[in-house]
């Protein structure tokens, strides 16, 4: 994928050949692209009235008009040669000169944060829904596809805008509708100017770490809470078992006949 910066200057100046509300600009644009920017095409577009004229791109080195009179125009000035001189100029001062500006704003680029979560689950015959999402990236322009054992989906797929996250990051969340088959390999590819080749993520349908994490430390504190519950109840058994065995051995037998009358005195 081949991201490019644009940078324009607009000219307007209003004519009073007709009406007070008739106007002609020239708008100058420099494409800039490549790994460094290195690659510059100056493009110079004229209109009346928001009609294009006339415009001029570097790369072929003349001028296309687009109606009669600037057809005429057009094949007069492309057989001046100071006129391309002058384009090579204004190339030159508004392009050329300002490179480094773009070529700083490239080494800002960060990578975008990926990831992939399931939003609905299947049910009832209808699909399930995951969401591809970036991150933290810069610069905008950014391409992201859903891959289907390899093979791109075309069908199901939706996307959010790029939006900005007013960090001067910015964020973009991709959808699929798709329904789960066995030994089926969904990933998400992202493509961004900060990536030296495509960043892909592939979808795991087990449970995420997170997930497994929480479920742990669950299991954990259910088993140390059984252990505490079990030494509890070990313990209560023996303090029992202890007391009864303490009032067994205080206790003895009398013969009902050996039982003193009311006011007899006890034997020595």
């Amino acid at each position: 994928m081949h991201i490019h910066h644009v940078f324009c200057l607009v000219f307007s100046l209003f004519s009073p050949v007709f009406s007070n509300e008739d106007y002609y600009q020239v708008r100058a644009c420099c494409t800039y692209k490549g790994p460094h920017f290195e690659d510059i095409e100056y493009i110079l577009i004229g209109s009346f009235n928001k009609h294009i004229m006339m415009e001029y791109n570097s790369t072929r080195g003349n001028w296309t008009g687009f109606s009669p009179y600037s057809l005429l125009l057009s094949k007069l000035w492309n057989g001046d040669p100071y006129d391309g001189l002058e384009r090579k100029f204004e190339k030159k001062m508004l392009c050329e000169a300002n490179v480094h500006y773009f070529q700083s704003l490239g080494n800002l680029s960060t990578t975008p944060t990926v990831n992939i979560k399931l939003v609905k689950q299947p049910s009832s015959g209808h699909p399930a829904m995951l969401v591809c999402s970036t991150y933290n990236f810069y610069p905008k322009q950014i391409r992201m596809t859903w891959l289907r054992n390899k093979q791109e989906v075309i069908t199901g797929v939706s996307y959010s805008d790029v939006m900005a996250d007013g960090e001067f990051y910015y964020q973009m969340h991709l959808f699929l509708e798709y329904t789960p088959t066995s030994r089926e390999n969904i990933t998400c590819m992202v493509e961004h100017f900060s990536l030296s080749e495509p960043k892909i993520v592939v979808w795991d349908d087990s449970l995420p770490a997170e997930a497994q994490i929480q479920i742990t430390v669950g299991m954990c504190g259910l088993i140390f809470g059984l252990i505490i519950l079990s030494s509890g109840l070990i313990y209560y058994k023996k303090e029992s078992v202890v007391h009864v065995t303490f009032c067994r051995a205080t206790q003895r037998s009398i013969p009902v006949e050996h039982i003193p009358t009311v006011g007899a005195t006890a034997p020595l």
